[in-house]
């Protein structure tokens, strides 16, 4: 999973609003002027098909048909953030975040249960710092996985972290939906190796690990964090890597039963082999 879903809701009796009402609250909650360029987009601005269609690899829910937000906003600060939960709350909105990676089942921008519904696009929140020292980083929800890599890459030749190796990936949905790739079978997945989160619950209380609790920090951890609040950020613990790797593709056409052998070979000893040793059986 490569982007931030949800089903965060927070009333059960949907109260309809224009979106002038939601607009004319986020002006008023949030420092959201403060910045020079617009964070919030209505259906008749400009750019609003642009921003939303951004981010989305399945052309399905870029039609016409389908379920359009309410408005888009694309947060600078927390506050705004904290804006989007009390004014959606306020209104009886859904949201939806997205990190803008690969969602191809829509769930980050699209609703069908004909609520009202809004997209929290992390694009801006996006900031990456890594401190070599306690082999540690700092992520927010909006990066990539390739712009986390270059960071880690730019600091260190010895570190790194187990996540997923396409590099458009977004770390909010990665992350939180449990996250694997060639560094998984000797470091786990990336769910493993996160320390502590920012998160901002339904409340708009911004937590740490310590005062969200551990069951909560468990659960952002692989249960699909945006069913719980609005992470904005995740602290990761590096692992060691060698500078130098070696990597090595071996090919093979398919004859007769030649798949199924070497499906069952692969699944029979991939388990068993040295943890250096990553293998990915691809088609």
């Amino acid at each position: 999973m490569a982007t931030l879903t949800t089903n965060f809701t927070y009333t059960s009796k949907p109260i309809f609003y224009s979106a002038n009402d939601f607009l004319h609250c986020m002006t008023t909650s949030s420092n959201s002027t403060s910045t020079s360029k617009p964070i919030i987009f209505a259906p008749n601005d400009p750019s609003y098909y642009t921003t939303l269609n951004a981010a989305i690899q399945n052309p399905r829910f870029s039609s016409t048909s389908s379920p359009k937000p309410f408005a888009i906003v694309t947060p600078v600060h927390v506050s705004q953030v904290q804006a989007v939960v009390y004014c959606s709350k306020k209104h009886g909105m859904q949201i939806r975040i997205r990190s803008g990676g690969h969602d191809y089942e829509g769930l980050s921008y699209v609703s069908n249960d004909n609520i009202p519904f809004v997209v929290i696009d992390m694009i801006n929140l996006r900031s990456i710092s890594v401190d070599v020292e306690s082999k540690s980083a700092w992520v927010q929800a909006g990066a990539t996985l390739g712009e986390l890599y270059y960071r880690i890459a730019e600091r260190s030749e010895n570190l790194g972290f187990p996540a997923g190796a396409c590099h458009t990936v977004g770390v909010g949905g990665h992350f939180s939906g449990g996250g694997y790739g060639y560094l998984s079978r000797k470091h786990g997945l990336a769910a493993d190796n996160i320390v502590d989160a920012v998160i901002i619950d339904a409340q708009g209380r911004i937590l740490d690990r310590k005062s969200m609790g551990e069951d909560l920090f468990w659960a952002i951890r692989g249960g699909g964090a945006a069913s719980f609040g609005i992470v904005i950020a995740w602290k990761l613990q590096l692992v060691d890597v060698p500078s130098t790797v070696t990597v090595f593709d071996v090919k093979r056409n398919f004859e007769h039963d030649t798949t199924k052998k070497l499906v069952y070979w692969w699944q029979s000893r991939a388990d068993k082999v040295d943890e250096d040793l990553n293998i990915f059986l691809s088609f």
